[in-house]
């Protein structure tokens, strides 16, 4: 392979990414020396085990992956912002909205999902841990791997260019005969790999480890969205499993899976993602769902209307998310009983959501309503999640399905569901919990800006969408031309993604800008909340709980809060806690080189670094860690330091 084929030339932007990507190394390196932080990061945060810190380095990922593929979506506005733009070609518009969506959904959502889960769910229940913390920390090690290897590719061998759906033929190596689909085949499988385990981890957290009393009508509902979840996640990631292993042989063994020849069946690949990619969108918006269910009640003052049924209807989501699949493909020659029925299963889900729209909209009414940032989020999400809905019912008729198909309507109804149904929501989320990890809030006043900002232009940028699709436009459309009349309102579209760009600037400032000089929170739960993570000290201690707490109700903190009673009963004991471990990390980055290896399809290595996760898999197997106790006199001399006892 000559040099030329293995870095991407010929793009300045590329050229501009590659000297970018070596400046920041290199302050990092530098920094990280300058200031002797190499043993700090070592131990505190490439070795941990605990979920507080593993749920912060997802959500850190998240935030740098929301600007990579923000800047993809700006790229593609600026291309579409008006007729017979030359500012990208074909073959990198393909790259940047297929990179765009897969890092948006997979390397960016999920992550965000994922660390608020982290951070949450064992404070929520009462918990010191989660069930298996070292399997935690190899999850997120595991992700990082594929969300790195994605990366890489848009400097090294070249981006996938297939769309986030990789649909064959297009993704076929006669079709797309570079290296960027097998990045796409591999990173995500390894990343994939990473988010079954914790789906298995979270399920038996929740299920095993719950406080005394707690049981699971008892759960908060950003729990029982979380548990829904990752049952979902368990069912659904095995088959993009092996569609992604069945991916890899045909482009780099040469099988006939997905071929339209030699007995392959190209539909094949679309059935298999599809059963995956509808219940995926699920679990990005279930767990948003639980985060709007925690901030409504908290900020309403009030006990969530309605909680057995939004149970019952997060249950029933879950179901139908396995049955729709096939209403991603109305036109492809289904028949009219195949398409009728994915039509009726595709519309009943939108029953169960209107269940949970109507308990929010109770839960609101006669409340003592606090219009804080995380509350401002999740009282927009109702009315533009609301859109998304009503449109996506308009899409679920098969036959008017026939004129939305792959036009730019179809673009405009899934942002307004993941928008406001993940990004709105796990910003609230991070908004919210934020003091409970860091012990000050962010600056209310820039939060507010910054959301008001965001939700406007949220709109202009997607609203002018539906109309254009209606007009004709069709996705993926990398030019027009002026006779056509897309132009002003692409126009429109354009400038509210750089309001977007701005708002998403406004909210790092904001962290920045609070870690300087918001004041410090002591008590623990500056929201005057209702569940148990607010009964714990802020910043937490690493056992979470100095004393187990005992459940009797629903919203315990409150209850105990209004009553008086204590929640911690009986003395301190010795704790045990899992020790922190490196190999976690080793195991993430011998993936990391294992998949790029087998990007270029250079065996010798890829053999040489799968005998290195054997090698580490053999290791943890034969190893005796008991773990470490913390001592009854460090208990109390921790619990009396973050009271503010004798400081």
């Amino acid at each position: 392979m000559k040099w030329d084929e293995f870095f991407v030339t010929g793009e300045p932007m590329i050229y501009g990414a590659m000297v970018s990507i070596v400046l920041v190394s290199i302050a990092i390196v530098v920094g990280l020396t300058y200031f002797k932080k190499w043993g700090y990061l070592w131990r505190e945060w490439l070795t941990t085990v605990d979920h507080k810190r593993i749920g912060i380095m997802y959500i850190i990922a998240a935030l740098i992956m929301l600007f990579r593929g923000g800047v993809d979506g700006l790229l593609m506005r600026g291309q579409l912002a008006m007729p017979e733009n030359g500012l990208l070609d074909g073959q990198h518009y393909n790259e940047i909205f297929t990179t765009h969506g897969v890092i948006m959904i997979l390397f960016m959502a999920m992550p965000f999902v994922i660390g608020l889960m982290n951070v949450v769910i064992p404070l929520q229940i009462g918990a010191r841990d989660v069930a298996f913390p070292r399997l935690n920390a190899v999850s997120f090690w595991l992700f990082f791997a594929g969300a790195m290897l994605f990366n890489i590719s848009f400097v090294i061998g070249g981006s996938p260019d297939a769309g986030w759906t990789a649909y064959f033929p297009l993704a076929s190596i006669e079709f797309s005969p570079t290296v960027g689909n097998n990045y796409y085949a591999i990173a995500l499988q390894i990343s994939g790999i990473g988010t079954l385990m914790t789906g298995i981890n979270f399920i038996a957290t929740i299920l095993k480890m719950r406080a005394p009393g707690m049981t699971l009508m008892k759960m908060p509902m950003f729990t029982w969205s979380v548990l829904i979840t990752n049952v979902i996640i368990v069912f659904a990631f095995p088959v993009l499993t092996i569609a992604l292993a069945l991916m890899t042989f045909d482009r780099l063994f040469g099988s006939q899976f997905f071929t339209m020849a030699n007995g392959g069946m190209d539909m094949l690949w679309a059935n298999l993602f599809w059963v995956w990619g509808h219940p995926e969108v699920y679990i990005v918006i279930l767990p948003a769902f639980g985060i709007y269910s925690e901030i409504i009640s908290t900020f309403s003052r009030k006990n969530l209307y309605g909680y057995k049924s939004m149970v019952y209807s997060m249950v029933v989501i879950s179901l139908l998310s396995f049955i729709v699949w096939a209403h991603h493909f109305y036109t492809m020659g289904h028949g009219v009983m195949v398409n009728g029925v994915f039509s009726i299963t595709t519309m009943a889900i939108a029953v169960p959501t209107g269940v949970k729209i109507f308990n929010w909209l109770f839960t609101l009414r006669k409340g003592k309503i606090e219009f804080t940032t995380p509350m401002l989020y999740s009282l927009a999400f109702i009315p533009i999640f609301t859109i998304g809905g009503v449109t996506g019912v308009m899409l679920a008729m098969a036959s008017a399905d026939y004129q939305y198909h792959n036009t730019m309507f179809l673009v405009a109804h899934f942002h307004y569901v993941l928008i406001p149904g993940t990004v709105f929501a796990v910003i609230a989320g991070f908004y919210y919990w934020f003091p409970k990890l860091f012990g000050f809030r962010l600056n209310e006043r820039q939060g507010k800006a910054a959301f008001w900002t965001i939700a406007i232009s949220f709109n202009v940028t997607f609203m002018p969408l539906f109309f254009l699709g209606l007009k004709g436009m069709t996705r993926r459309m990398y030019t027009y031309s002026e006779s056509t009349g897309f132009g002003p309102l692409n126009l429109i579209a354009s400038i509210g993604a750089v309001g977007l760009a701005i708002g998403f600037i406004m909210l790092v400032y904001n962290i920045y800008w609070s870690f300087r000089y918001a004041p410090r929170d002591t008590t623990g739960d500056p929201w005057n909340a209702r569940t148990l993570e607010w009964s714990t000290h802020s910043p937490i201690p690493e056992y979470n709980f100095a004393i187990v707490p005992e459940v009797h109700e629903l919203d315990p903190f409150w209850e105990a809060k209004k009553t008086g009673k204590s929640l911690f009963k009986g003395q301190y004991e010795e704790i045990h806690m899992p020790n922190n471990s490196g190999q976690p990390f080793i195991l993430g980055m011998i993936f990391l080189f294992f998949g790029f290896f087998m990007v270029f399809s250079w065996w010798i290595p890829t053999i040489i670094a799968g005998v290195g996760i054997v090698i580490m898999l053999a290791v943890r197997s034969f190893e005796r860690d008991h773990g470490h106790h913390i001592s009854v006199k460090e208990i109390t001399k921790t619990e009396a330091k973050l009271r503010g006892e004798g400081v």
